[in-house]
């Protein structure tokens, strides 16, 4: 996930009912995660972020998230946030240029190629 929808998303659980198993409950008034970060945002589209949402919470109908899972969602998306900053603050080297492989079957016919071409005559 983006780092500009994880911190949406941090912001919505602080300012929303935040549920499991559904998008929206008209009920409560919650809302899930994802659409939390949208409405501060994070304009994400992650199917995969609510399945692993509502799996983890073994939901099986729309609910409020219990502490538990609020604090569990918290906790990951700001380490993960953390994660990404160097600690001495300062950015990353960028990484050296590749050399670009050659594959191995090319490089035997190069080799076998030039093993039969002739010696160079010297200009005298």
């Amino acid at each position: 996930m983006p780092r500009h929808a994880r911190e949406a998303m941090l912001r919505g659980i602080e300012t929303n009912t935040i549920i499991v198993g559904a998008y929206t409950d008209p009920i409560s008034g919650g809302i899930c995660p994802m659409l939390a970060a949208h409405r501060n945002g994070g304009r994400i589209n992650l199917a995969s972020f609510a399945r692993s949402w509502d799996r983890y919470t073994d939901a099986d109908r729309p609910r409020p998230a219990t502490q538990r899972e609020l604090r569990t969602l918290v906790a990951l998306l700001e380490s993960s946030l953390v994660d990404e900053v160097p600690p001495t603050g300062v950015p990353k080297p960028a990484r050296a240029p590749q050399r670009r492989r050659v594959p191995l079957r090319i490089r035997r016919v190069r080799h076998a190629r030039d093993a039969d071409a002739p010696e160079p005559v010297g200009v005298a």
